[in-house]
């Protein structure tokens, strides 16, 4: 990998691990908001359909309810940029995003099963399972390195000027 596009892909599998931590963590979060709604009947009976429809029409389930969960708000997004009101743009798109990622892992672990068994989508599935693997692997050393600097900012109350001072130490080594 050239030296000045490392930086670049570091940034990107940081982004990509985000997205992947926001899935880990909000899937069981819509799973139990979902639980308190009191229409176990209606829920039973949804999983009961996914389980009878064939693959392909799965898919159209799980695009479905994404368009239908996300579109509003994307239109709500628009309109409060189209009126100027930036701050409301920013808490919509924020909000869309959580709500969309965990609704999405909700989602997929419904009808996982059923996606898998098509083979096109099933070889997209292990390739995003290793761009996450490359992703945690590219950016390790600089998590290791954010988990050092928190370190030394928890750590006595000289720590972190001892950590500036190797850090200056360091830029001037190198700048020689």
């Amino acid at each position: 990998m050239r030296r000045w596009l490392r930086p670049l892909w570091v940034f990107l599998a940081l982004l990509f691990l985000l997205e992947a931590w926001l899935w880990d963590h909000l899937s069981p979060v819509v799973a139990r908001i979902v639980a308190f709604i009191p229409w176990a009947a209606l829920k039973r009976r949804l999983a009961q359909a996914i389980e009878r429809l064939p693959p392909w029409a799965t898919l159209i389930v799980f695009i479905a309810t994404l368009g239908l969960v996300l579109l509003p708000l994307k239109f709500l997004e628009v309109y409060c940029i189209a009126t100027g009101n930036w701050l409301g743009a920013i808490v919509v798109i924020l909000a869309a995003k959580l709500i969309g990622v965990g609704v999405t892992a909700f989602i997929f672990d419904a009808t996982r099963d059923k996606l898998l068994q098509m083979a096109w989508f099933r070889a997209l599935y292990e390739w995003v399972l290793r761009v996450r693997a490359w992703a945690h692997e590219i950016t390790e050393p600089v998590r290791l390195r954010m988990k050092e600097i928190a370190a030394l900012f928890k750590s006595e109350r000289g720590g972190f000027v001892r950590w500036l001072k190797r850090l200056r130490r360091n830029a001037n080594r190198r700048a020689v």
